[in-house]
């Protein structure tokens, strides 16, 4: 059942983000995949404002990639304010939630030694099982994350993990689903704020028709 009220209890919870950008290279992956979502990120708020994946290090440089806290009114989803979402909850413990922020903190401290892992996400098409050295493509690093807070939800290793496994599994709760600039608990200022650039920006584009 979908719950679009504040979530009072964060304290002992964890999001999963699955987005739809409408990319090209999502689009890509889609055609493959058959899956609605295609990208997946790590959220410590039901507000989203701690969230973090492996992706898009530049909105218009699809190649550098690795990990990355995401802004969801900045960057790439700025430039695709169309993309679609769906927010998951996982019940966790204060513990098991606390040992996810400790490996989050890691992963900010020694991010320029990560990067994307590409030959990964290629496996996981193939359902092959390709591990690089600090390298991890999004829902990789979600399940790893998840996995080493003591959270272990699947019995097989994290490079085998789509986006699609976390919205089919039932620990998750469905907090919202829809466009992701109509969740309710963004800030609607800045969310005012991107609309009317994306407006001023269409009817540039209509003057140069």
């Amino acid at each position: 059942m979908t719950d679009n009220r504040r979530d009072n209890n964060s304290g002992s919870s964890i999001y999963v983000l699955l987005t739809d950008t409408g990319t090209l290279f999502t689009t890509l992956i889609k055609s493959i995949t058959a899956a609605p979502y295609n990208h997946a990120s790590l959220a410590l708020d039901a507000e989203l404002n701690d969230v973090f994946s492996f992706g898009r290090k530049y909105p218009n440089r699809p190649w550098a990639g690795g990990f990355v806290k995401e802004d969801v009114y900045e960057g790439t989803f700025r430039h695709y304010p169309d993309t679609r979402c769906v927010l998951l909850r996982l019940r966790i413990s204060k513990q098991q939630r606390d040992a996810a922020i400790r490996i989050i903190r890691s992963f900010q401290k020694e991010k320029q030694a990560y990067r994307y892992n590409l030959i990964g996400l290629l496996g996981l098409l193939m359902n092959l099982d390709i591990e690089m050295k600090n390298a991890y493509f999004c829902s990789q690093f979600v399940s790893e994350a998840l996995r080493k807070s003591g959270l272990s939800l699947w019995d097989r290793p994290s490079t085998l993990v789509t986006p699609n496994d976390f919205l089919h599994h039932p620990a998750f709760d469905t907090v919202y689903e829809g466009p992701l600039y109509d969740y309710p608990l963004l800030k609607r200022e800045r969310l005012k704020y991107i609309r009317n650039v994306g407006e001023a920006s269409n009817e540039l584009d209509e003057l140069a028709v």
